[in-house]
């Protein structure tokens, strides 16, 4: 998160736009996770876009910088509503993100050159990638976590998603 960010926090409330990418590569999909202990889950590729930033260009920029790599764009591919209770750098924030879903080309090859960084308010830490294979994404804590049914047959048109986690639990935001 930079001073950039279209992000806000509001006593305990979050919200952020984002840009995020699906880089899908030998059916596997492309997923960053922090060295920060407290964030025990992978996360897409992306983040959050500038102010005065169109998507687009904001999700080329995340995903130069989290993998080193200049990919193109072939189409958007989900609007993500997002509300969510926070855990890990977040904890203790009811969160409301929206994030445009980027579907990437392929390369061809899953080779990286990625050195990324996170800043959250509990500091800067290392960011890993890793090729996590979509018919196994119910098997570990990812978001968002309906990549697991989403890509296994990719949607041929924009796909608007909502997920409440707030209201799943019967604590939605007033």
């Amino acid at each position: 998160m930079t001073k950039e960010d279209c992000c806000f926090a509001n006593e305990n409330k979050w919200f952020r736009y984002r840009a995020a990418a699906v880089i899908i590569e030998d059916n596997c999909v492309l997923f960053a996770k922090s060295e920060n202990e407290a964030d025990d889950y992978f996360y897409s590729i992306g983040g959050g876009v500038h102010l005065g930033e169109k998507a687009d260009d904001a999700i080329l920029r995340e995903v130069y910088e989290e993998t080193g790599i200049k990919y193109e764009i072939d189409r958007l591919l989900f609007i993500h509503e997002n509300f969510f209770l926070g855990t890990g750098s977040l904890d203790g924030y009811d969160c409301h993100e929206i994030a445009f879903y980027y579907l990437m080309k392929s390369r061809g090859t899953k080779e990286l050159n990625s050195n990324s960084f996170t800043t959250t308010p509990m500091g800067t830490y290392k960011e890993n990638m890793y090729w996590l294979p979509i018919c196994e994404l119910k098997n570990y804590k990812a978001f968002p976590a309906f990549f697991a049914e989403e890509l296994i047959d990719i949607p041929k048109m924009l796909k608007h998603i909502i997920t409440n986690e707030q209201k799943e639990k019967g604590l939605e935001l007033k």
